[in-house]
């Protein structure tokens, strides 16, 4: 990563991950405008975009790099590599480095592309670029306790369900329990690493 932008670039057989760019802009409209009604109790459904035009997403661009420079979230756009339509998001944010190395994991596919394997697909190379290029060593994933389809997700990469967190989030005008799902290096076969420590 250079010390003016983060351009971290992740592909799959049929998906290319990376930060949102300005050239991204017809792709990404065109994916949250394609949306769906609600599908289920968690699905986000269809998305306002009135004032999401050209200059709203370049300054979307720019606080996505410096969230991601500053080590604190890393947001992918999800795009198909074959048509370069934006299918969704995963984002990896920071919760402690030092001699923790931990982090929570983020995704999304719009609804018109669910039940596909996007999701999976995506989740899984994100993961390992959490290890291997992020250096996270604990990547975890906080998920409502009847959210199945995220759930089945999480499961599907390989990610072991840790706790039921009481009283984790507050949504809805409540406070939520939440599972943990948690991932490591070593569940993908990756070497486990020490921190990085400055001098």
């Amino acid at each position: 990563m250079s010390e003016t932008s983060w351009n971290l670039t992740l592909l799959t057989e049929r998906l290319i991950l990376h930060p949102l760019q300005p050239e991204d802009y017809n792709s990404w409209y065109a994916g949250f405008s394609g949306r769906l009604k609600n599908q289920h109790k968690y699905d986000a459904g269809q998305r306002d975009l009135e004032g999401c035009d050209l200059q709203w997403f370049l300054e979307l661009c720019q606080r996505h790099q410096k969230l991601a420079l500053s080590d604190k979230v890393y947001i992918f756009g999800i795009f198909s590599r074959e048509t370069n339509k934006h299918l969704g998001n995963i984002d990896i944010a920071t919760i402690r480095r030092e001699e923790n190395q931990w982090a929570n994991l983020g995704y999304s596919i719009h609804n018109q592309y669910q039940q596909q394997g996007f999701g999976k697909e995506a989740v899984r190379v994100a993961l390992i670029a959490g290890f291997e290029d992020l250096n996270y060593h604990r990547i975890e994933a906080a998920i409502n306790l009847d959210n199945e389809q995220s759930i089945a997700l999480a499961k599907s990469v390989g990610m072991k369900k840790e706790c039921i967190r009481e009283g984790f989030y507050y949504e809805n005008g409540q406070w939520t329990d939440h599972f943990i799902y948690v991932a490591f290096p070593s569940n993908f076969g990756l070497v486990e690493k020490a921190p990085v420590t400055e001098a």
